[in-house]
Parts: structure tokens; C-alpha cells; sequence
């Protein structure tokens, strides 16, 4: 079925490359100077870099899916997306919840779940 993707599944690529790109850069390159901004101290960079990678990995994707023009060509991403974004905020709220990560992931359970809710929005209407 080659049914042309719609405008607002196309604008959700393309702002989850560039939020993806913004944080994602900003976490591989300078992970100590970018959770210093939100009061958080990472004493091992490594894992928070390793974490990026992905990002920017979920984030070429998007941009790939973003020039992409028809729903063949993007479904499984928007699957693995679906997957991705759902996994990362329930992991994110149980580490807030019961683990004690810092406060400032809040903002990242918002960004996860939002993105959760446009994907599978999106993956269902089409």
C-alpha cells in the first residue's frame, strides 16, 4: 500500500531530528557542560555518550523518514519508534520514581511520552 505520508506525520520527523540533533550533539560532545546546565554533575560520560549515539541514530532515521513520501518507506521506523519512545519514558519514570535520577529528567518524560503519543497517532491513522 503506497499511500503518501501525511503532513503532520512529516512534521513530526522533522522536529524529532531537530530536537533529536540538538540534544543528542550536546550530550556526545559536551555531556559534563550540558547536565551541568540543569544542576545534575555526571561523574562517568560514557554512558550518557553511548546514549546519544542512539539519539542521533533515532535521529537520522528521522530525517531519512522526513524525505521519505510514501508510508512503505517509513512504517517500520515509525514502529521502532512507537517502541522506543514508549520503552524510554517507562524506564525514565521508574528511575525518577524509585531510583532517584535527577529532577531534570521529568522534562525527558515529557519529550518521550509526547513523542509516544505522535507516533502512535500517527502509525494508527495511517
Amino acid at each position: 500500500m503506497n499511500t503518501k505520508i501525511s503532513a503532520g506525520l512529516k512534521t513530526l520527523f522533522l522536529v524529532h531530528f531537530v530536537l533529536g540533533l540538538v540534544f543528542g550533539l550536546l550530550q556526545l560532545l559536551i555531556p559534563k557542560m550540558f547536565f551541568g546546565w540543569f544542576g545534575t554533575t555526571v561523574p562517568v560520560v560514557w554512558p550518557y555518550r553511548l546514549v546519544a549515539a542512539a539519539v542521533l541514530a533515532f535521529t537520522a532515521s528521522s530525517w531519512l523518514c522526513y524525505r521519505a513520501d510514501v508510508w512503505d518507506k517509513v512504517k517500520i521506523i515509525v514502529q521502532t519508534e512507537i517502541v522506543w519512545t514508549v520503552l524510554a519514558t517507562l524506564v525514565l519514570l521508574y528511575g525518577l520514581l524509585f531510583e532517584g535520577i535527577p529532577t531534570m529528567f521529568w522534562s525527558n518524560v515529557v519529550i518521550m511520552a509526547g513523542f509516544a503519543a505522535a507516533f502512535i497517532y500517527f502509525y494508527v491513522k495511517q
